[in-house]
C-alpha cells in the first residue's frame, strides 16, 4: 500500500518529539537525514549540529519502527569577527550535507555564513590494555622495572562516538554561503553564495574553482542573486542554481571552466494580470531539489511549489498552490519581513509526493499521482507521541467548520522552514521553530 491509496484521509503518526531549550541559539537552521536514512542532523543558530541515530528494532516487538534518539552533539561553529571589513560572522549552520558513506565511519558537510567543515563521527566501544611501557594511566613506566614482555588486547567498553573536524574550506566566499552540495563522483562539492558558486575536492582546502560568477562590473546594475544550487544526483556534470528572479539555469561543466552561459533556462511567463508591487519578491525561488530519479527539479516559491521536467524549460509541468489565502495579506507580510522567508522543499522517496512548510507550524504534501493535498501541524499542543495527525483547514471566509483555522488567526512567528524526507521510507522531519518533530506513516506501520 502506498501513499496514494490513503492521502485523502492521511494519517502520520508522532513517534519521536525533541524539544530544546527555548533560547534564539536552539533555533533549527537546517535538518538533513543521510544517504540510508538511519542518521539525522540539524544545524541550529549557535553554531551546533546534533545528530539522531534511529535505534535498532525491538525484539519484543520485531515490525515496530525503530525511534530517533540522540547520538552526538557537538559544536560546529564558533562567533567570528572579520577585522578587515569589520564584520561578525554568525556561528549559525546554514546547511548540513552528508557524505556518501566510504567505510565504517561518517562525514559530513556543515556552513555557516563563510566556512565549511568537514566532520568525522566514528563509534569506538573497545579499548587497548596491557602495553610493555605505558601504565593504565598513560604514564611511561620506568624501563628498569620492564621484565617481561606481554601482548595488548582490546577491552571492551562503553561506546563513544567521536566527532573531529577533518578539513576547513575557509576564504572561498564574500558573500553569505547559502547552500553547498555533494557530487554523484563523491570527490567534489560545490558552495553557492548571493553572486558565486565555487567547486571543491573534499581533500584540498585552500583553492576552490570558480564555475558562475555573476557579478556585474558595477554594482549598481545588479538585478538579480543565487538563492539555491544543488547537483544532479546521478551526473557529476550537471548543476542546477536558482535566482531571486525566479528563474532556473541548469549548467553543464563540461562546456567550459565558467559556466556563466547556461545550458537551459527555466522559466515561467509571468501572468500580467496578476502584476503587483510583490510580484518580484514573492516569485523568488528560496529552494531548489532535483527528484532521486534526475527527471525533474522542485522549487519553491513564497506562494507555490512547482515540479519541472528537465526537458521543458518553458513552463513548470506542475504548480501546487501552499498557501494562495495569504496573497490579500502580502502588504502586512512585507510590513513584518515574513514575505521574505525562504522555505525549503522535499521529495519522498519514490518522487511521487512533496512537501513543504507553512505558517502556524503548518506543512502542505501534494501527491503528484491523485492531485490530492493535506495540510498537517507540528506543534506540542495537538500532538503527543503516537497520536494521530489530523488534517487542518484554513478558512478565508463564509462558513467555518468546527477545527478550521481562520486565516486572520494564523501566527506568523510559527513557520516551518526547513524539512527533510527519509531517502526510503515514509518518515519525515520537521523543525518547527526550536522543536524537531519525526513523523512516520501509520499505513506502512499498519501493513505487517
Amino acid at each position: 500500500m502506498c501513499w496514494k491509496h490513503k492521502f485523502a484521509s492521511l494519517c502520520l503518526h508522532l513517534f519521536h518529539c525533541v524539544a530544546t531549550l527555548d533560547s534564539n541559539a536552539d533555533i533549527i537552521s537546517t535538518v538533513e537525514f543521510n544517504h540510508t536514512g538511519e542518521l539525522l542532523a540539524t544545524g541550529d543558530k549557535g553554531g551546533r549540529v546534533v545528530i539522531f541515530q534511529r535505534e535498532p528494532e525491538s525484539k519484543n516487538e520485531p515490525y515496530s519502527q525503530g525511534e530517533y534518539n540522540v547520538y552526538s552533539t557537538f559544536q560546529s561553529h564558533e562567533p567570528e569577527f572579520d577585522y578587515l571589513k569589520s564584520l561578525e560572522i554568525e556561528e549559525k549552520i546554514n546547511k548540513i550535507k552528508w557524505l556518501p558513506q566510504q567505510n565504517a565511519a561518517h562525514s559530513l558537510l556543515s556552513t555557516n555564513d563563510k566556512t565549511i567543515k568537514l566532520w568525522k563521527i566514528t563509534e569506538r566501544d573497545k579499548r587497548p590494555e596491557g602495553y610493555n611501557l605505558k601504565d593504565e594511566e598513560g604514564k611511561l613506566k620506568d624501563l628498569s622495572t620492564v621484565t617481561s614482555l606481554q601482548v595488548p588486547v582490546l577491552k571492551p567498553m562503553d561506546l563513544m562516538v567521536e566527532v573531529t573536524p577533518r578539513r576547513i574550506f575557509a576564504n572561498g566566499h564574500t558573500y553569505h554561503v547559502n547552500s553547498i552540495s555533494v557530487n554523484s563522483d563523491c570527490e567534489t562539492y560545490m558552495s553557492a553564495d548571493d553572486l558565486r558558486i565555487n567547486l571543491w575536492h573534499l581533500a584540498i582546502t585552500d583553492r576552490s574553482f570558480n564555475i558562475v560568477d555573476i557579478k556585474p562590473a558595477n554594482m549598481e546594475d545588479l538585478t538579480e542573486v543565487i538563492t539555491a544550487s544543488e547537483f544532479h544526483p546521478h551526473h557529476c556534470n550537471l548543476f542546477v542554481y536558482s535566482s531571486s528572479k525566479g528563474s532556473l539555469r541548469l549548467c553543464d561543466m563540461r562546456a567550459s571552466a565558467l559556466c556563466d552561459k547556461h545550458s537551459k533556462l527555466y522559466e515561467e511567463p509571468e501572468d500580467p494580470s496578476n502584476r503587483s508591487f510583490f510580484s518580484e519578491i514573492i516569485s523568488s525561488v528560496s529552494d531548489v531539489k532535483f527528484s532521486h530519479s534526475g527527471r525533474y527539479m522542485l522549487t519553491r516559491d513564497y506562494l507555490t511549489v512547482k515540479v519541472w521536467d528537465l526537458n521543458m524549460e518553458t513552463k513548470p509541468v506542475e504548480t501546487y498552490q501552499v498557501h494562495d489565502y495569504l496573497r490579500s495579506k502580502l502588504c502586512s507580510l512585507y510590513e513584518n519581513d515574513c514575505i521574505f522567508d525562504k522555505f525549503e522543499c522535499a521529495w519522498n522517496g519514490s518522487d511521487s509526493v512533496i512537501m513543504t512548510g507553512a505558517y502556524n507550524n503548518f506543512f502542505r504534501m501534494f501527491d503528484r499521482n491523485t492531485k490530492r493535498d493535506v495540510t498537517l501541524e507540528a506543534s506540542r499542543e495537538s500532538s503527543k507521541p503516537r497520536a494521530i495527525l489530523k488534517p487542518r483547514r484554513v478558512c478565508v471566509g463564509g462558513k467555518r467548520r468546527k477545527d478550521d483555522i481562520s486565516v486572520d488567526s494564523l501566527d506568523f512567528t510559527k513557520k516551518i522552514l526547513h524539512t527533510a524526507w527519509h531517502p526510503t521510507e515514509n518518515i519525515i522531519a520537521i523543525a518547527a521553530t526550536n522543536n524537531l518533530y519525526i513523523f512516520q506513516d501509520k499505513v506502512n506501520s499498519e501493513m505487517h
